[in-house]
């Protein structure tokens, strides 16, 4: 899978879209106002969102009134990325969050994604134990939804992708975190739009089995960081 880097200039043209309402879904966006906006020629402007959608931040549906354009979740994911660098700046103190859900079953997907060896290994050297093939499902309740939003604006670790078993495996991000003193960890895809209220986590060992789980049962995540 490529990996690279966004170039400042087309982050910039990507912040301009999404205060258009880019990220809330398809906006129309002529060259001409966007060179405006950025002080840049309609040329240049016209030649950054193809640089953007080329690396799929942006798509475009060129309609009989112009061009429509939408942030993509991965464009999203990029000024989230870009937010929590300036709250980092901005904000040094430690944070702590919690989240509270309740267990639920998941599609058995988690098992056979921990199993996969390119991602084993990335998770055994990024956060010091290899996982149990399976995952902990976690239905947030509506305060801590609130607060998963919240974590955005923290460091995650990047899962990079890669080709096996003549398929491609995807992007993903984790934030350790603890149940009930257990460390764990919060896996995310990156490409996916995943539900909100939905988090999947990851632990060395079945949390389920281990404190007693079922599904309706309460549970607490500890996120902290310096």
């Amino acid at each position: 899978m490529m990996i690279y880097m966004i170039l400042a200039e087309d982050l910039q043209c990507l912040k301009a879209i999404a205060l258009l309402g880019g990220c809330r879904g398809s906006v129309w966006v002529s060259s001409q106002t966007l060179g405006r906006s950025l002080d840049i020629s309609p040329q240049t402007a016209s030649r950054r969102l193809i640089s953007l959608e080329r690396q799929t931040l942006i798509s475009r549906a060129i309609r009989p009134d112009g061009q429509y354009i939408t942030v993509t979740n991965l464009g999203e994911a990029e000024l989230k990325r870009e937010y929590a660098e300036y709250m980092r700046i901005f904000n040094g103190d430690r944070k702590r969050f919690v989240l509270t859900g309740n267990v639920i079953s998941g599609l058995g997907e988690g098992r056979y994604y921990m199993s996969v060896p390119g991602y084993r290994q990335q998770f055994q050297d990024k956060l010091g134990f290899a996982p149990f093939p399976g995952t902990l499902n976690l239905r947030l309740n509506p305060q801590s939804i609130e607060t998963r939003k919240r974590l955005d604006t923290i460091e995650w670790i990047d899962i990079q992708g890669f080709n096996a078993e003549n398929r491609t495996f995807g992007d993903a991000r984790c934030l350790p975190c603890r149940i009930a003193g257990h460390p764990c960890a919060i896996v995310l895809p990156t490409r996916s739009h995943y539900p909100e209220d939905i988090v999947e986590i990851i632990a060395e060992t079945g949390l389920r089995d281990a404190l007693g789980l079922q599904d309706g049962d309460s549970v607490e995540v500890e996120i902290g960081y310096d």
